[in-house]
């Protein structure tokens, strides 16, 4: 019953993975009517929530403080930009990045802690996550594009030979 994927990219998975939550959350409203049937609801509902923390998983430093995010986000920038430079990519990520990663919060980040928030798998620390996503957002709205040039710089200089503190 359950999709065990951190694949964020197909779109059939994620709607998938959305209805489900729809109708495990937000169903029609009715009560269960059998311990069966509440039962049949909390299987559920646990199986989503776990599908949930899979992806939560994967992505878990975009709702970390802002340092654990651009760490982990410079990391993943250079994996993909080395990839391009040695032709293992056909477009340089460095075209997107900056508009990429607003919209990876807008539309999968955010969306995403809200659900963790909404269902309580992580109790109090759930506003924290969502707070620190938002927050992250913002910041990389403000100071990205620089922070971008910034990663770019980084790479060509340990291309060159160039030693990079930092």
């Amino acid at each position: 019953n359950s999709v065990m994927a951190t694949d964020i990219v197909d779109k059939d998975l994620k709607k998938l993975r959305n209805d489900r939550w729809n109708a495990a959350f937000h169903g029609s409203g009715a009560s269960s009517s059998s311990t069966s049937e509440h039962k049949d609801d909390t299987v559920l509902k646990a199986t989503i929530v776990i599908e949930h923390l899979i992806q939560a998983s994967d992505v878990a430093h975009t709702m970390q403080h802002w340092h654990i995010y651009r760490r982990w986000n410079e990391n993943f920038f250079r994996e993909c930009y080395q990839a391009y430079l040695d032709g293992r990519a056909e477009t340089n990520p460095a075209d997107s990045w900056y508009k990429g990663e607003i919209g990876f919060f807008d539309f999968y980040i955010i969306p995403l802690a809200k659900k963790l928030k909404e269902c309580g798998v992580f109790g109090v620390s759930s506003d924290e996550y969502l707070s620190y996503a938002e927050q992250n957002r913002k910041e990389w709205e403000q100071r990205g594009e620089e922070i971008v040039q910034d990663m770019i710089q980084k790479v060509e200089e340990q291309k060159n030979g160039i030693m990079v503190l930092g």
